[in-house]
Protein backbone atom coordinates (compact mmCIF):
# COMPACT_ATOMS: atom_id res chain seq x y z
CA UNK A 1 0.00 0.00 0.00
CA UNK A 2 1.02 3.39 -0.81
CA UNK A 3 0.47 6.88 0.74
CA UNK A 4 0.58 9.60 -1.86
CA UNK A 5 0.27 13.26 0.20
CA UNK A 6 -0.33 16.26 -1.96
CA UNK A 7 1.02 20.05 -1.07
CA UNK A 8 0.49 22.16 -4.27
CA UNK A 9 0.14 25.77 -4.84
CA UNK A 10 -3.62 26.64 -4.19
CA UNK A 11 -5.65 29.58 -4.09
CA UNK A 12 -8.86 30.74 -2.31
CA UNK A 13 -11.82 30.78 -4.13
CA UNK A 14 -10.31 28.95 -6.99
CA UNK A 15 -11.48 25.22 -7.12
CA UNK A 16 -10.72 24.91 -11.02
CA UNK A 17 -7.51 26.43 -10.79
CA UNK A 18 -6.98 23.81 -7.36
CA UNK A 19 -8.26 20.97 -9.38
CA UNK A 20 -5.51 21.54 -12.07
CA UNK A 21 -2.76 22.04 -9.72
CA UNK A 22 -3.87 18.67 -7.81
CA UNK A 23 -3.89 16.88 -11.36
CA UNK A 24 -0.43 18.45 -11.71
CA UNK A 25 0.64 17.25 -9.15
CA UNK A 26 -0.24 14.11 -9.35
CA UNK A 27 0.75 13.20 -12.66
CA UNK A 28 3.64 11.68 -11.99
CA UNK A 29 1.63 8.63 -10.28
CA UNK A 30 -1.19 8.29 -12.74
CA UNK A 31 -0.93 4.38 -13.94
CA UNK A 32 1.44 3.32 -11.07
CA UNK A 33 -1.21 2.94 -8.59
CA UNK A 34 -3.30 -0.02 -6.90
CA UNK A 35 -6.49 -0.23 -5.75
CA UNK A 36 -5.45 0.02 -2.05
CA UNK A 37 -3.21 3.01 -2.73
CA UNK A 38 -4.45 6.11 -1.18
CA UNK A 39 -4.18 9.54 -2.43
CA UNK A 40 -5.06 12.16 0.12
CA UNK A 41 -6.40 16.13 -0.64
CA UNK A 42 -5.57 18.75 1.10
CA UNK A 43 -9.07 20.66 3.22
CA UNK A 44 -11.01 23.16 1.57
CA UNK A 45 -9.37 22.70 -1.79
CA UNK A 46 -12.91 23.10 -2.89
CA UNK A 47 -15.06 26.45 -2.93
CA UNK A 48 -18.45 25.86 -4.61
CA UNK A 49 -20.43 24.32 -1.46
CA UNK A 50 -21.79 21.95 -4.50
CA UNK A 51 -21.90 18.75 -2.54
CA UNK A 52 -22.61 17.07 -6.64
CA UNK A 53 -19.99 18.54 -8.37
CA UNK A 54 -17.51 17.66 -5.30
CA UNK A 55 -17.81 14.37 -5.62
CA UNK A 56 -17.76 14.21 -8.91
CA UNK A 57 -14.30 15.41 -9.24
CA UNK A 58 -12.73 13.52 -6.18
CA UNK A 59 -14.42 10.22 -8.05
CA UNK A 60 -12.95 11.71 -11.02
CA UNK A 61 -9.36 11.49 -9.61
CA UNK A 62 -10.33 8.16 -8.18
CA UNK A 63 -11.03 6.70 -11.11
CA UNK A 64 -8.32 8.01 -13.19
CA UNK A 65 -5.60 7.30 -10.92
CA UNK A 66 -7.14 4.00 -9.83
CA UNK A 67 -6.56 4.13 -6.29
CA UNK A 68 -8.31 5.51 -3.45
CA UNK A 69 -8.97 8.98 -3.03
CA UNK A 70 -9.60 10.46 0.51
CA UNK A 71 -10.75 13.73 -1.15
CA UNK A 72 -9.69 16.77 1.07
CA UNK A 73 -12.87 18.52 1.92
CA UNK A 74 -15.35 21.45 1.37
CA UNK A 75 -18.15 23.45 2.82
CA UNK A 76 -21.63 22.30 2.00
CA UNK A 77 -24.91 22.93 3.80
CA UNK A 78 -26.85 19.74 5.71
CA UNK A 79 -29.68 19.84 6.91
CA UNK A 80 -29.89 23.25 7.33
CA UNK A 81 -26.48 23.47 8.94
CA UNK A 82 -23.19 24.50 6.68
CA UNK A 83 -20.42 22.31 7.75
CA UNK A 84 -16.49 21.44 6.42
CA UNK A 85 -16.88 18.15 5.56
CA UNK A 86 -15.71 15.26 3.14
CA UNK A 87 -15.55 11.94 1.62
CA UNK A 88 -13.88 9.10 0.82
CA UNK A 89 -13.94 7.17 -2.72
CA UNK A 90 -12.91 4.13 -4.29
CA UNK A 91 -11.55 3.64 -7.74
CA UNK A 92 -15.22 2.43 -8.94
CA UNK A 93 -16.54 5.77 -7.22
CA UNK A 94 -18.35 4.04 -4.51
CA UNK A 95 -18.20 6.67 -1.58
CA UNK A 96 -15.95 4.44 1.60
CA UNK A 97 -16.36 7.10 4.10
CA UNK A 98 -17.33 10.49 5.09
CA UNK A 99 -15.94 12.45 7.58
CA UNK A 100 -16.63 16.32 9.38
CA UNK A 101 -14.06 19.03 10.77
CA UNK A 102 -15.40 18.38 14.42
CA UNK A 103 -13.72 21.37 15.70
CA UNK A 104 -13.40 24.41 13.35
CA UNK A 105 -10.69 26.41 14.20
CA UNK A 106 -10.71 30.39 14.74
CA UNK A 107 -12.09 32.88 12.35
CA UNK A 108 -13.37 29.04 10.33
CA UNK A 109 -15.93 29.24 13.21
CA UNK A 110 -17.95 32.50 11.67
CA UNK A 111 -18.08 30.07 8.52
CA UNK A 112 -18.92 26.07 9.62
CA UNK A 113 -20.62 24.70 12.80
CA UNK A 114 -19.17 21.71 14.40
CA UNK A 115 -19.60 18.30 12.35
CA UNK A 116 -20.47 15.25 13.73
CA UNK A 117 -18.89 12.65 11.73
CA UNK A 118 -15.52 10.96 12.55
CA UNK A 119 -13.95 9.61 9.92
CA UNK A 120 -13.77 6.03 10.39
CA UNK A 121 -13.16 3.61 7.85
CA UNK A 122 -11.25 0.66 6.11
CA UNK A 123 -9.36 0.74 3.11
CA UNK A 124 -7.89 -2.64 1.69
CA UNK A 125 -6.12 -4.18 5.12
CA UNK A 126 -6.18 -0.69 6.39
CA UNK A 127 -8.21 1.17 9.78
CA UNK A 128 -8.33 4.71 8.82
CA UNK A 129 -9.43 7.69 10.68
CA UNK A 130 -9.29 11.11 8.55
CA UNK A 131 -9.09 14.12 11.15
CA UNK A 132 -9.65 17.30 9.34
CA UNK A 133 -6.44 19.98 10.24
CA UNK A 134 -7.56 21.61 13.73
CA UNK A 135 -9.12 18.08 14.58
CA UNK A 136 -5.02 16.24 14.52
CA UNK A 137 -4.44 18.55 17.79
CA UNK A 138 -7.34 16.81 19.79
CA UNK A 139 -6.16 13.92 21.72
CA UNK A 140 -9.58 12.95 22.68
CA UNK A 141 -10.93 12.31 19.44
CA UNK A 142 -8.48 9.27 19.13
CA UNK A 143 -10.49 7.56 22.16
CA UNK A 144 -13.64 7.82 20.08
CA UNK A 145 -12.79 5.49 17.25
CA UNK A 146 -14.21 2.02 17.44
CA UNK A 147 -10.92 0.75 16.03
CA UNK A 148 -7.66 1.44 16.29
CA UNK A 149 -6.45 2.83 13.11
CA UNK A 150 -3.65 1.91 11.40
CA UNK A 151 -3.37 5.37 9.21
CA UNK A 152 -4.03 8.75 10.60
CA UNK A 153 -5.22 10.94 7.47
CA UNK A 154 -5.18 14.96 8.03
CA UNK A 155 -6.61 16.86 4.91
CA UNK A 156 -4.89 20.02 6.49
CA UNK A 157 -5.08 23.98 5.27
CA UNK A 158 -2.53 25.11 7.37
CA UNK A 159 -1.86 29.15 8.48
CA UNK A 160 0.60 31.07 9.85
CA UNK A 161 1.03 34.88 11.62
CA UNK A 162 4.72 34.55 11.44
CA UNK A 163 7.29 35.45 8.63
CA UNK A 164 8.37 31.99 7.96
CA UNK A 165 6.86 28.30 8.23
CA UNK A 166 9.34 27.25 10.05
CA UNK A 167 7.43 27.55 13.39
CA UNK A 168 4.32 25.80 12.13
CA UNK A 169 6.16 23.09 10.18
CA UNK A 170 8.24 22.58 13.53
CA UNK A 171 4.87 22.48 15.65
CA UNK A 172 2.56 19.58 13.26
CA UNK A 173 6.29 17.42 12.89
CA UNK A 174 6.63 17.23 16.29
CA UNK A 175 2.82 16.14 17.21
CA UNK A 176 2.75 13.83 14.22
CA UNK A 177 5.89 12.09 15.78
CA UNK A 178 4.08 12.13 19.24
CA UNK A 179 0.64 10.69 17.94
CA UNK A 180 2.28 7.71 15.54
CA UNK A 181 4.82 6.60 18.45
CA UNK A 182 1.72 6.99 21.34
CA UNK A 183 -0.76 5.33 19.49
CA UNK A 184 1.16 3.01 17.32
CA UNK A 185 0.00 4.24 13.93
CA UNK A 186 1.25 6.05 10.59
CA UNK A 187 0.54 9.62 9.99
CA UNK A 188 -0.35 11.08 6.82
CA UNK A 189 -0.80 14.67 6.33
CA UNK A 190 -1.64 16.51 2.83
CA UNK A 191 -1.66 20.78 3.07
CA UNK A 192 -1.91 23.50 0.94
CA UNK A 193 1.73 24.72 -0.20
CA UNK A 194 3.79 27.50 0.78
CA UNK A 195 3.20 30.11 0.42
CA UNK A 196 0.06 29.57 -1.17
CA UNK A 197 -1.80 32.72 -0.30
CA UNK A 198 -5.21 33.28 1.60
CA UNK A 199 -7.64 36.49 2.16
CA UNK A 200 -5.45 37.41 5.63
CA UNK A 201 -2.72 34.61 6.06
CA UNK A 202 -0.33 32.65 4.66
CA UNK A 203 -0.46 28.45 4.51
CA UNK A 204 2.83 26.66 6.12
CA UNK A 205 2.69 23.50 4.02
CA UNK A 206 2.70 21.05 6.75
CA UNK A 207 2.26 18.30 5.28
CA UNK A 208 4.56 14.94 5.66
CA UNK A 209 4.31 10.97 7.03
CA UNK A 210 5.20 10.20 10.07
CA UNK A 211 6.72 7.07 10.93
CA UNK A 212 6.88 4.63 14.14
CA UNK A 213 8.56 1.72 12.59
CA UNK A 214 12.05 2.55 11.68
CA UNK A 215 15.20 3.07 13.97
CA UNK A 216 16.43 5.97 12.46
CA UNK A 217 15.55 10.01 14.12
CA UNK A 218 15.92 11.57 11.03
CA UNK A 219 13.08 9.44 9.20
CA UNK A 220 10.76 9.10 11.92
CA UNK A 221 8.93 12.18 9.90
CA UNK A 222 9.46 13.11 6.25
CA UNK A 223 8.20 16.23 5.22
CA UNK A 224 6.20 16.90 1.60
CA UNK A 225 8.51 20.10 1.80
CA UNK A 226 8.38 21.71 -1.73
CA UNK A 227 7.34 18.49 -3.25
CA UNK A 228 3.52 18.99 -4.78
CA UNK A 229 2.86 15.38 -4.21
CA UNK A 230 5.03 12.60 -2.94
CA UNK A 231 4.68 8.41 -2.09
CA UNK A 232 4.96 6.78 1.23
CA UNK A 233 5.34 3.21 1.77
CA UNK A 234 2.81 2.09 4.33
CA UNK A 235 3.89 -1.37 5.88
CA UNK A 236 0.98 -2.61 7.54
CA UNK A 237 3.36 -5.80 8.60
CA UNK A 238 6.14 -3.93 10.46
CA UNK A 239 3.45 -1.62 12.41
CA UNK A 240 1.77 -5.02 13.51
CA UNK A 241 5.50 -5.82 14.91
CA UNK A 242 5.95 -2.41 16.29
CA UNK A 243 2.91 -2.56 18.00
CA UNK A 244 3.35 -6.26 19.87
CA UNK A 245 6.32 -5.02 21.00
CA UNK A 246 4.94 -1.91 22.09
CA UNK A 247 2.37 -4.34 23.61
CA UNK A 248 4.96 -6.36 25.54
CA UNK A 249 6.68 -3.54 27.11
CA UNK A 250 3.31 -2.25 28.73
CA UNK A 251 3.46 0.89 26.49
CA UNK A 252 0.64 0.27 23.66
CA UNK A 253 -2.24 2.24 23.59
CA UNK A 254 -5.60 0.17 24.24
CA UNK A 255 -8.81 1.63 22.85
CA UNK A 256 -11.24 -1.48 22.96
CA UNK A 257 -11.11 -5.05 24.98
CA UNK A 258 -10.64 -6.58 21.15
CA UNK A 259 -7.15 -5.38 21.37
Amino acid sequence: MRLILTQPQLRAFDTVGNLAALREALAPYRGTCAADDIIVLPEHFAFEGDADGYRAAVSAIAAEWGCHVVGGSHHETREGRRLNTGIAVSPAGDIVGRYDKLRPYSDERAHVEPGELLGEFRIGDASVLVLVCADFWFGDLFYRTGETPDLVLVPALSVTRKSTPDYSRDLWRHLAVARAYEFGLYVGISDWGHPSALPKLFTSGVGGFADPTGLDPNRFFTATADAAARAFEVDLPALRIFREDRKARGFFWKNNPGM
